[in-house]
């Protein structure tokens, strides 16, 4: 195994892409109890994003989840989608959902659906929740090539998300060294830039990993093209 410090060199970097077979991301959800997704369940709602959501096709819970979340969401969407490296055939950047587990980024999503996740507060007590993640995480685990890992874009500062990804996924799961002392704004921010400048960040295991550290320097402010968080 590469043994790298915090901080990885270039060096030590370009080995462990070449070690790494293979990374698929998951992103923690958007909550779809708040103002903003009470706004797209409005009978009037006629933005297009709410008439997608209407529609018989429905519309990307990627593009969903950002409405609902902003800046946080839509940076782990661009970051994800620029450097997930799944195996052939499969997904590599997969949303955690409140009640459907863990599904493609690009999967379609009805009005219906986001009701559904409206209804369900996540909490690993929750078997509306936990049984569905517990169920795709095993079946990710078992799924995985060798030489793999699944960066976690969340927090893991609590269990809701971490407990049940680690009791099937282990050292494998792990999550970008630089969210540590950052807030969700400030690491929405940190993972646009790093998509825009196709900058991967370093990452660590989350098993046993200290979730508290100095807040680093705020972002100087920056912007981006309306289409950075779509893939390549």
């Amino acid at each position: 195994m590469i043994k790298c410090n915090v901080r990885i060199t270039s060096n030590c970097s370009n080995e462990m892409k070449r070690a790494i077979g293979h990374r698929i991301f998951l992103l923690s959800p958007a909550y779809a109890g708040g103002e903003r997704a009470r706004m797209i369940l409005r009978e009037r709602a006629q933005f297009p994003l709410a008439r997608q959501l209407r529609g018989k096709s429905g519309a990307p819970i990627a593009d969903v989840f950002t409405f609902l979340s902003g800046l946080y969401f839509r940076g782990k969407i661009a970051y994800a989608n620029a450097f997930a490296r799944p195996a052939r055939g499969t997904s590599g950047v997969l949303v955690i959902t409140p009640t459907r587990g863990l599904i493609d980024a690009r999967t379609r999503i009805h009005l219906d659906d986001l009701r559904e996740f409206a209804e369900v507060d996540i909490h690993k007590s929750d078997p509306r929740y936990r049984m569905p993640i517990e169920r795709d995480a095993r079946n990710l685990a078992t799924k995985l090539p060798a030489h793999s890992e699944v960066i976690l874009l969340g927090s893991i500062a609590t269990g809701k998300y971490v407990d049940v990804l680690l009791a099937n996924l282990g050292q494998r799961l792990r999550f970008p060294t630089d969210f540590v002392g950052r807030g969700d704004m400030s690491r929405g921010g940190l993972m646009l830039r790093c998509a825009a400048d196709l900058r991967e960040l370093s990452y660590l295991p989350v098993e046993g990993a200290i979730v508290n550290g100095k807040r680093p320097p705020k972002l100087p402010p920056r912007r981006y093209s309306p289409d950075i968080n779509q893939p390549g």
